[in-house]
């Protein structure tokens, strides 16, 4: 079983990247998903837009001004996450600090691999997400995203409810994954398998098998 703790929110600073249609190239380059952890995938996201060609850093990147140091929430244009399915590029927003992301739409494998990494991905119209932005824009915005309330709140007196899939809700609130939801199943699969017939030993199935061998 996962070691993750449930949760029913999240908060931090909030940061405004001012950019639609993030695809995950974007996120992170190709030419680091041959890296074989998860842990300091950090150090490259958004690398193309954070560095030169000779690997210097460039200067005036959101994520790199001292007035988001620290930031957890990531608040972006619409259609973030479109183009390929590398998980890799949840893992490495992950990785830099990021808890969640609020945009007005996500691609869908972005959506549905960062729910199985504990990454909240809010939807809010276009109109919500320019005003974080805006209120974002000086480095002091901080944000609460209440999954059971499904509500996005700040001390400036924003509030927002969002709409999310009970098995996405379900999975980000419990923290359970895959692997977890089969295992509370194991008694419930030993069962059913019982109930089958099994093929091993029956001659009949045998016969079969060996005369469409024969024919082939």
């Amino acid at each position: 079983m996962s070691r993750l703790v449930a949760t029913s929110s999240v908060s931090g600073k909030a940061v405004p990247l001012d950019a639609e249609n993030v695809d995950t190239d974007q996120i992170i380059p190709a030419q680091y998903l041959t890296l074989l952890t998860k842990r300091g995938l950090g150090r490259y996201l958004f690398y193309r837009w954070r560095h030169h060609e000779d690997g210097s850093p460039m200067p005036g990147f959101v994520l790199d001004d001292p007035r988001f140091k620290g930031a957890k929430i990531l608040v972006c244009g619409k259609n973030f996450g479109i183009g390929s399915s590398r998980e890799n590029a949840v893992w490495a927003l992950i990785d830099f600090g990021i808890v969640c992301i609020i945009a007005p739409s996500f691609g869908d494998i972005f959506y549905n691999n960062a729910a199985k990494n504990y990454l909240v991905c809010v939807k809010l119209p276009a109109a919500q997400v320019a005003s974080l932005q805006r209120d974002a824009a000086d480095g002091s915005l901080q944000l609460r995203v209440d999954l059971a309330k499904k509500e996005v709140t700040s001390r400036r007196g924003f509030s927002a409810k969002f709409e999310m899939e009970p098995s996405v809700l379900k999975t980000l609130s419990e923290r359970r994954n895959d692997l977890d939801i089969t295992h509370n199943l194991e008694g419930h699969i030993s069962k059913y398998e019982k109930t089958r017939r099994s093929f091993a030993n029956d001659r009949a199935a045998v016969t079969i098998f060996e005369a469409d061998r024969r024919r082939q």
